[in-house]
């Protein structure tokens, strides 16, 4: 399966995500969704934050031009909000998987989706 069909028949076919992408560690990204233009840096950044929370919660979390404001986290999972709408994203061995979502979806709804993704890419050893 390619990493488009991932994104396509994972996550966004959920109707619960709004728009995604999934990329290597490095921050170059393998699949977007149309319309969301994250860019590399902002995704070195988002990534850097996983092992350094303190870079999330100085600035945010960043993503095609939007800051959005850093709820939660750990080492494989990021949270975040502007306004109604957030970030969900998922960190595996090999790729980040980030997606946004708009009000009136739940916080819960993209975790499931997500984290659902990101557990079958960890056991394929992405």
């Amino acid at each position: 399966m390619s990493w488009q069909e991932y994104m396509d028949n994972h996550l966004l076919s959920s109707k619960c995500i709004d728009k995604a992408c999934i990329a290597g560690l490095d921050g170059n990204v393998w699949a977007q969704s149309k319309d969301f233009a994250v860019t590399k840096d902002e995704l070195s950044m988002l990534i850097s934050g996983f092992e350094n929370m303190n870079v999330l919660v100085n600035n945010g979390v960043n993503l095609a031009g939007q800051r959005f404001i850093y709820i939660s986290g750990s080492d494989s999972i990021v949270r975040a909000r502007l306004g109604k709408d957030g970030v969900h994203c998922m960190k595996t061995k090999q790729a980040v998987i980030v997606s946004t979502y708009n009000d009136p979806i739940q916080p819960q709804q993209v975790a499931m989706v997500v984290e659902k993704l990101g557990e079958h890419l960890l056991n394929c050893d992405y």
